[in-house]
C-alpha cells in the first residue's frame, strides 16, 4: 500500500506541476486591416478592436485608447463599447509606424493590447550623424586595449557538461589589468576545428548559461557578461547589484566619449572575439554574433568594428538612432533625449553618435551576411528606428519582422533565428 500511495503521490505532483497559469480570459485585440500591417504613405489603415472574454465579445466594457506616430501619440480618448468591439482609422504622410495602443478595465483589472502599423518602412532613414572620426576612434581604442594581454582564465563547469559539449566559465582582460570579461565557453567534445558564435547579452544583471544546444551542433559558443563580474553566483548577487552599483548604468558618463560605460563593453565584445580566435578550436572561416535589445547593438557594434564577423543578427536592436527624437519622431531605447529633447544636453548628444547602432551598421560590409528580426508592437525599441538600421545597411541581408510580438519572440521567431544561425555556419540539424 505504501509503495501504491507513492505512485500515487508523484501522478498527483506531476500532474499539478503541468497544470501552469498560462494567458489571461480577458483578451484585447488590435488588428489592421492589411494582413501584413504594411501601407503606403497617405493610405488609410482601418484598425478593429475587440475585447474578448471566453473568446467571445464582452459587453459594456471601458476602454483607454491612444493613437497616432508611435511615442508620439496625439489621440486619447476613454469610452465604453457597449458590444466589445470599435473601429478606428489612421494614416501617415510621412514613413513610419502608427501605433493603436488600448486599455480596457474588467473587474479592476487592466487588459493591454496594441498595434504598429507600418507606412512605407523601407522608406525610413535615420537622424544620426557618423563623426568624421567614429572609426578612427573605435579603431584606436581597440588597439590601446590590445596592449593589454588577455591572461585568460578557464574553469570546468562539469555539473553544465554533456557527453558532447564541455561546459567552461571563460575570463580575460578586457581595456586594462584586471579588468576582465566573463564568459560561458561552450566547445564540443570531439577533437576537430569549428565554427563559432559570440553571443552577446541584453540589458541588465545576470548570470549565464551558455550556449550548450547550438554547440552540441557542432560549433564553439561563447556567451559573454559586460558588467566585469563572474556569471556563476546566485542570482540574488545580480539582483542587489542591478538595484545598487549598476541601477541605470546605460546612462553612466554620457558626457565623455572615453568614459562612457558602453566603451568597455564593445571592447570586450571585440576582445572576445581575440579569445575566440587565440584560445579555442575555430575554424577561422566562419565567425558570427547575435543578441537582442542591447545584444542587438552589440551586434551591429561587433560587426561594424571587426571583419572577422561573417555573420551576424541582431533581434529587436537597442540603442539605435538616439537623436530621432530630436524631430519628434521615435528614437530607440534607452530613449536618452526623448522626454527633454536634448534640451541642455549638446554634450551628451555629441557623444552618443559614437555609440549608436546606426553608426556602427554602415560600416557593415559586403563579406558578412545579416539577419534582423522585431515586432511592430515593440514599445521599448520603436520598429521605427529597427528598421532604419536594417535600411542603413549595405551588405548582404534579410529582415524577417514578426509584427505581432513586442519586445520579446515567439516560437516560430525564435526557431527561424536559431536556424539561419546554423545556416550560416554550415550545421545540419
Amino acid at each position: 500500500m505504501k509503495k501504491v500511495f507513492v505512485l500515487l503521490f508523484c501522478l498527483v505532483t506531476s500532474l499539478v506541476l503541468q497544470a501552469q497559469i498560462r494567458g489571461n480570459n480577458i483578451q484585447v485585440l488590435v488588428q489592421p486591416d492589411h494582413q501584413d500591417w504594411t501601407y503606403k504613405t497617405g493610405e488609410k489603415a482601418t484598425f478593429t478592436v475587440s475585447v474578448l472574454k471566453s473568446g467571445t465579445l464582452l459587453d459594456n466594457v471601458s476602454i483607454d485608447y491612444a493613437s497616432g506616430p508611435e511615442m508620439y501619440q496625439d489621440i486619447k480618448k476613454s469610452l465604453v463599447l457597449k458590444d466589445g468591439t470599435l473601429k478606428l482609422t489612421g494614416t501617415m504622410k510621412q514613413p513610419g509606424f502608427y501605433r493603436v495602443d488600448v486599455t480596457a478595465h474588467v473587474n479592476g483589472q487592466d487588459y493591454k493590447g496594441a498595434c504598429g502599423a507600418a507606412f512605407s518602412p523601407e522608406r525610413l532613414q535615420p537622424s544620426t550623424v557618423m563623426p568624421k572620426d567614429f572609426e578612427a576612434f573605435w579603431q584606436q581604442a581597440i588597439a590601446e586595449a590590445r596592449q593589454t594581454e588577455l591572461n585568460p582564465t578557464k574553469r570546468l563547469l562539469p555539473e553544465r557538461c554533456t557527453k558532447d559539449v564541455n561546459v567552461y566559465e571563460v575570463s580575460f582582460q578586457n581595456m586594462q589589468e584586471n579588468y576582465r570579461t566573463y564568459s560561458i565557453l561552450c566547445v564540443p567534445v570531439k577533437e576537430g576545428r569549428y565554427p563559432a558564435l559570440l553571443r552577446v547579452p541584453g540589458a541588465g544583471v545576470r548570470p549565464y548559461g551558455g550556449d550548450v544546444w547550438t554547440a552540441s551542433q557542432g560549433a564553439i559558443t561563447l556567451e559573454i557578461g559586460i558588467h566585469g563580474i563572474p556569471v556563476t553566483m546566485e542570482q540574488k548577487v545580480y539582483d542587489d547589484i542591478y538595484n545598487g552599483a549598476l541601477t541605470g548604468y546605460w546612462e553612466f558618463n554620457m558626457d565623455s566619449r572615453e568614459k562612457h560605460y558602453y566603451k568597455r563593453v564593445v571592447i570586450g565584445c571585440i576582445r572576445a572575439l581575440d579569445y575566440i580566435e587565440q584560445y579555442t578550436p575555430w575554424n577561422g572561416q566562419s565567425l558570427g554574433v547575435t543578441g537582442s535589445s542591447q545584444g542587438g547593438f552589440l551586434t551591429l557594434a561587433t560587426a561594424g568594428l571587426d571583419k572577422r564577423i561573417t555573420f551576424y543578427a541582431p533581434v529587436h536592436a537597442a540603442l539605435c538612432d538616439h537623436t530621432n527624437s530630436l524631430r519628434g519622431i521615435a528614437c530607440g531605447w534607452p530613449h536618452y533625449f526623448y522626454w527633454d529633447k536634448g534640451k541642455g544636453q549638446e554634450k551628451q548628444i555629441e557623444v552618443s553618435r559614437y555609440y549608436d547602432g546606426i553608426n556602427f551598421a554602415r560600416l557593415i560590409t559586403n563579406n558578412q551576411a545579416g539577419w534582423f528580426s522585431f515586432g511592430y508592437n515593440d514599445d521599448v525599441v520603436p520598429p521605427t528606428t529597427a528598421w532604419a538600421t536594417y535600411n542603413t545597411v549595405n551588405g548582404p541581408k534579410e529582415i524577417s519582422p514578426y509584427q505581432a510580438t513586442w519586445h520579446f519572440w515567439f516560437q516560430e521567431q525564435w526557431d527561424e533565428w536559431e536556424n539561419w544561425l546554423l545556416k550560416q555556419m554550415n550545421i545540419k540539424k
